[in-house]
């Protein structure tokens, strides 16, 4: 009888949360925008399925990899066929750095890609720990020569994602590292595990150029991707965010950090979360290259996997696995946050739109 008491007591307040908190079978309904993805392929099947559960992709261009040349004729040719199921970042070169023109030539790269339809432009990491001047000094970010480009971007309205540095893994050794994610991206890829490579800058250096960025343009819509490389401390983005009201920041491949944040005090990521709705958007990095006929559908439900991992984490109350970590005492699941549903629309959907003046 007392527990029968009890539950009809909670009642009204298990109704309430329903009504204002997500559940896991209102995932395909809720508003949905990848903000951080890599479309690269003119195969439209990863599209059209993203649009069927309520995923509306941004795919964000980058100077590496496939030529930026590439990478717009391939968004270009997907968003001829479905214009209202794509946005995109469009993204300049840095191969000319150093000459007289260049800053003359990004800008001309940088209009003829919003004249084409992108919402805003993206830096890649290359700029802080590959890109050389002709002393052989690295070049920073915040360098001088890019002035005249933030200068157009900030007088223009365009806004600006900024993958500046690396979760600060990359400056320990493996086997300090805290996410299984950072071991085996650096084990791919050493030439970018700056551990490795002492003479390259170091993390400080690379948030002091975040920094000093935003000091310089506070009027400049500015996304710092992947929790603006400062995925390993939420009071760290906070400061930021109190400082730099136009600074967001994306959650691409970085929702590991959050669960591991919320395993060392849940209540204090629910309360950065609900704190700074207004400040994050949702991406997951995932990239789409191209993919043979029968391996489609196995990678459609790889996306879909990690979407509703992602999503059930910040929306709902589900289980969800949390075996990311490297760190032994770390739990291989965990709950979600549920939060409101509020929160949830604007880390999803709302802040992309906001920030990028998109409509979809």
């Amino acid at each position: 009888m007392k527990n029968s008491a009890a539950l009809i007591a909670l009642s009204p307040i298990l109704a309430g949360c329903r009504k204002r908190c997500y559940t896991a079978s209102d995932f395909a309904q809720a508003p949905k925008a990848d903000a951080h993805f890599h479309y690269h392929t003119t195969d439209d099947a990863y599209l059209t399925y993203a649009h069927s559960i309520g995923m509306h992709l941004v795919s964000v261009n980058v100077d590496a990899g496939d030529s930026i040349d590439e990478q717009l004729d391939t968004v270009l040719s997907l968003r001829k066929k479905h214009p209202d199921k794509l946005d995109f970042l469009g993204t300049f070169s840095v191969d000319d750095f150093g000459k007289s023109d260049f800053a003359e030539q990004t800008i001309a790269r940088i209009e003829r890609c919003m004249n084409l339809g992108a919402l805003g432009v993206k830096i890649w990491k290359n700029i802080g720990m590959t890109l050389q001047d002709e002393r052989g000094e690295y070049v920073m970010p915040d360098h001088p020569a890019f002035a005249p480009v933030y200068e157009y971007l900030d007088k223009q309205h365009i806004p600006l994602m900024a993958h500046i540095g690396e979760p600060k893994n990359c400056w320990l050794p493996y086997e300090e590292m805290s996410m299984k994610g950072d071991l085996q991206y650096y084990l791919r890829h050493p030439q970018y595990h700056m551990y490795q490579h002492p003479e390259k800058p170091s993390y400080e250096a690379h948030v002091a150029a975040l920094d000093r960025l935003l000091k310089k343009y506070p009027g400049l819509q500015f996304v710092g991707a992947h929790i603006g490389s400062l995925e390993w401390d939420l009071d760290e983005v906070a400061k930021r965010f109190d400082a730099f009201p136009n600074f967001s920041v994306d959650l691409s491949a970085r929702m590991s950090y959050l669960q591991l944040h919320s395993h060392d005090d849940r209540a204090k990521t629910k309360s950065f979360l609900t704190k700074y709705r207004d400040r994050i958007l949702y991406g997951s990095d995932a990239v789409i290259t191209e993919t043979k006929a029968d391996r489609r559908e196995a990678r459609k439900n790889e996306l879909l996997e990690a979407w509703r991992e992602h999503w059930n984490f910040i929306a709902t109350d589900e289980i969800v696995p949390s075996n990311h970590f490297t760190l032994e005492s770390a739990p291989v699941e965990m709950e979600g946050l549920q939060l409101p549903r509020d929160v949830v629309d604007k880390i999803f959907f709302g802040n992309f739109a906001r920030v990028f003046g998109s409509f979809v």
